[in-house]
């Protein structure tokens, strides 16, 4: 299954969750109400998002004449991708790492540690440039603030539950066909559902920029190589990072905590690398 049709699956099953949970909770005006809210949260987040991110890793901007490596092989590869020139930021740390931000090619920015930049080759760093470039082409802001909107109403919706089951919500009919035990469920099991979902859109979207940006830097070598790098700096010198941000990263910041497999926001690093080296095969290429 293509990792677009995978994400609009996934999209459509989080839309069957609300509409299943909201139904249940307050029926259609309680399922607007968290529609609405939702929706004003993370149309901020997402018209913002650049800037407070890039304020919050204490980001400065590249000027003209600063990081020449950098500033090139990113105006190659927007001219091959055929997108705007992003804005460059450089994140004053030693830890390895790199991400895009902004909510539409044309009000991009691209950001990279000051570890990266010492880490990596040219053709490594390309190929993690060609990943973050291929997040603004391939709009994932926008896909990951659409995901963010829809888990936020669940979130909402199983608050309401929770409050719903609390001062027992409903009529008593309703209590006394399980609608008491529904409350509950949708308390307990919807966040769940919304977090885990959240989180494979966002795989999805980290297998889909390594696939595109092989594309774009005409090779995934250098990104492979890059990723085996990143695997082994966030050991020695692992990166300070807040979880909410974790999703931004080409390499999960985070990767070094024991979280389960279902709850990151990123692929496995060795899955990643077999796709990449896959991409290069005389089989793929046949």
């Amino acid at each position: 299954m293509s990792n677009t049709l995978k994400t609009t699956l996934l999209l459509g099953v989080l839309t069957g969750l609300i509409l299943a949970a909201g139904q249940l909770v307050g029926g259609q005006q309680g399922l607007i109400t968290a529609f609405v809210f939702a929706i004003v949260m993370n149309f901020g987040s997402y018209w913002f998002s650049d800037k407070i991110v890039l304020a919050m890793y204490q980001a400065r901007e590249v000027g003209p004449d600063e990081a020449p490596q950098y500033r090139r092989a990113v105006e190659k590869l927007v001219q091959r991708a055929g997108i705007p020139m992003p804005r460059l930021y450089i994140l004053p740390t030693d830890g390895a790492n790199a991400f895009a931000t902004g909510r539409n090619p044309s009000h991009a920015a691209v950001a990279v540690t000051e570890g990266i930049l010492r880490l990596m080759s040219q053709d490594e760093l390309e190929g993690v440039l060609a990943h973050e470039l291929s997040h603004i082409k391939n709009r994932d802001i926008l896909i990951s603030s659409i995901a963010a909107t829809l888990a936020g109403v669940l979130m909402m919706l199983a608050r309401m539950a929770q409050w719903g089951a609390l001062f027992g919500g409903g009529s008593r009919d309703e209590r006394n066909n399980g609608g008491g035990i529904g409350l509950i469920v949708v308390a307990i099991l919807t966040p769940i559902a919304a977090m885990l979902i959240q989180m494979a859109i966002s795989r999805s979207r980290e297998f889909q920029a390594d696939a595109s940006g092989a594309e774009m830097a005409g090779s995934g070598d250098g990104l492979a190589r890059a990723l085996e790098k990143l695997h082994t700096a966030a050991e020695s010198t692992p990166m300070p990072a807040m979880a909410q941000t974790a999703h931004m990263f080409i390499f999960n910041p985070l990767s070094g905590q024991s979280f389960a497999k279902l709850f990151s926001t990123h692929p496995p690093v060795e899955e990643r690398i077999a796709r990449l080296r896959a991409l290069n095969s005389p089989f793929h290429n046949a």
